[in-house]
């Protein structure tokens, strides 16, 4: 193996871009072309455009990154997380084309991918669980009856996704049927595949999980296990290696179960098992990921051990060499994501204006931008993350105050004030009484809603850069030019369009995903009207009072500006 193409974008490109300079191989980007100027596309040794806009259109289309692949010279892929990642049918086809495939084989992939399947593995091991439906439901019908024999509330969750989309949870019997679809689309969207099954929903869980490792010879080990309870919408913010305040038994059950599914299912390659552990200590398995994991940088910083090279050791049919590693220190990773934690955490693409991050002891930054880039709605909003380590975790906590503080970024909302709040927050830093809804339940959100505080040139748009593309290798061009007189008058009609207490207003910039009204509807306070897509995560739009909906001029898959007026509602 002597050339890695990485079928990812963002951070986690970056990422391994730096792990195959460090391993002595060359490393093959892919970019979209919202991408064609990221730092991944400029920092590998070569870089090939996939010629589309959307997630389908490039980091989703199996039979472009072959292509590319082969054109380029590859020896293997590497797939990131996210994405393709949990693809059996992508592993699939990297195999057919030769390639070598960074990851588990394609059987794992079916077999631990899918959740319902994993439930079952984990079963036979041993592994405790909550119920469950043992295979994917056919509609929401199903859900209700689950739900009706084991009671409210419980969890809708994609088979074949990861990353909190396609996961919901429903407390009412009503709200079954629309968060089965959204359920549904957000599967669609992020992974190709709409199956979802459902679980009982655990109470206040925290969410634990460990690092695997299994090599072709056999070996498996557990570099780390990892907390990653301080979530919104069931997507991790903070996560932290060793996880904390569990007892010498809660570890060694993590472990020796995840050792064990890892085993049955046949697993070569990195994997994460995911568990919840109930406010009395019970523990109940989750979930296997099948790939890197976001927060993987926290294991490597408590080990030492670099788990992207540790992949590219194991693809090349290396022997691990070692068992699970002792744990030194400990790290936390902050999630810098583009979304306001001021506005419910809601999605914010926009341009970077100000990127000014943290350095000094203990303190890593994983990024995937730099000041300048413009940010879209079409990929998921992590920008860069956050991974502090100290010889103790009141010391880790003590050096990512300082970093927290130190890092700003300016030109559109990021997760940055809530992490800095919640490092001053008791139930985190002290009793640990957080879990995995916590940030909706409990904790006190004072964080004022982002103002940029950058003055913005209106008269002028920003730089546009040019990119030929010859043989894997780009040439820039940049150029300044005035805005588009088109381009001003859509932003200012949608930002300054008349908003008056009748109007439902775009809380984001998004895609219209879903509408659930039609001119003339009789429509209740918090009845559902629109539903908008962005950075892959779903926001519904309800019906802030009662009347009759008119001017409805949202439409399926229009793009609409931060306070644009999608309808009207009229009082009867």
């Amino acid at each position: 193996m002597k050339s890695v193409l990485i079928a990812n974008r963002g951070e986690i490109a970056v990422r391994i871009i730096r792990a195959c300079k460090d391993h002595g191989l060359k490393s093959i980007a892919v970019y979209s072309s919202e991408d064609r100027n990221a730092i991944h596309a400029q920092l590998a040794d070569a870089a090939y455009s996939l010629n589309g806009l959307t997630a389908t259109q490039t980091y989703l289309n199996i039979e472009k990154i072959i292509e590319v692949a082969q054109q380029s010279g590859a020896d293997a892929i590497h797939p990131g997380y996210g994405f393709l990642s949990e693809n059996a049918s992508f592993a699939q086809a990297v195999l057919d084309a030769g390639l070598i495939w960074i990851g588990p084989s394609p059987e794992a992939i079916r077999l631990l991918g899918d959740k319902v399947s994993a439930r079952k593995i984990a079963a036979k091991v041993g592994a405790p669980l909550v119920a469950g439906t043992a295979d994917p439901v056919e509609g929401h019908e199903e859900v209700i009856s689950f739900a009706k024999k084991h009671g409210l509330p419980v969890t809708i969750k994609a088979a074949h996704g990861g990353g909190g989309r396609g996961l919901k949870v429903a407390h009412t019997m009503e709200e079954i049927p629309e968060l089965f679809a959204s359920a549904v689309r957000e599967a669609i969207a992020g992974f190709g595949r709409g199956e979802c099954f459902v679980e009982r929903y655990l109470d206040r869980p925290r969410h634990v999980e460990t690092q695997v490792l299994v090599d072709t010879h056999g070996n498996a080990v557990v570099i780390s296990s990892r907390d990653c309870s301080l979530q919104r919408r069931h997507q991790k913010l903070v996560e932290e290696a060793p996880a904390p305040f569990l007892t010498k038994e809660q570890t060694a059950e993590l472990y020796r179960s995840s050792k064990a599914i890892m085993k049955e299912a046949g697993y070569v390659g990195a994997g994460t098992c995911e568990f919840l552990v109930g406010v009395d200590g019970t523990i109940s398995f989750l979930e296997v990921n099948t790939r890197l994991q976001v927060e993987h940088p926290v294991s490597e910083e408590v080990t030492g051990i670099d788990l992207v090279r540790e992949q590219f050791r194991i693809a090349m049919g290396e022997e691990l060499g070692y068992d699970d590693p002792v744990i030194r220190g400990h790290s936390i990773e902050f999630r810098i994501n583009g979304e306001d934690p001021g506005r419910s955490f809601l999605p914010a693409p926009g341009r970077i204006t100000q990127w000014n991050i943290p350095t000094g002891p203990g303190v890593r930054v994983d990024a995937g931008f730099k000041d300048g880039d413009t940010i879209g709605g079409n990929f998921d909003s992590l920008l860069a993350k956050l991974v502090v380590t100290g010889n103790t975790r009141e010391q880790a906590l003590e050096r990512a105050r300082r970093a927290l503080k130190e890092f700003e970024i300016d030109g559109l909302a990021t997760a940055l004030p809530f992490h800095r709040a919640i490092v001053e927050d008791p139930a985190f830093t002290q009793n640990f009484k957080v879990y995995t809804s916590y940030i909706e339940n409990e904790f006190v959100n004072e964080i004022p809603a982002f103002v940029s505080t950058t003055v913005q040139i209106q008269s002028h748009a920003a730089p546009e850069h040019l990119v030929a593309e010859i043989n894997g290798h780009r040439f820039e061009v940049t150029l300044h030019a005035p805005e588009p007189v088109h381009k001003r008058h859509r932003a200012k009609k949608g930002m300054s369009g008349v908003v008056t207490g009748d109007g439902l207003t775009s809380p984001m910039q998004g895609t219209v995903v879903k509408i659930a009204v039609k001119e003339g509807d009789s429509v209740e306070v918090g009845e559902l009207v629109i539903v908008l897509e962005a950075m892959k995560m779903e926001q519904a739009l309800v019906a802030h009072k009662a009347g009759v909906i008119k001017n409805l001029s949202a439409e399926i898959g229009e793009s609409v500006s931060n306070g644009a007026t999608l309808c009207d509602i009229i009082s009867k």
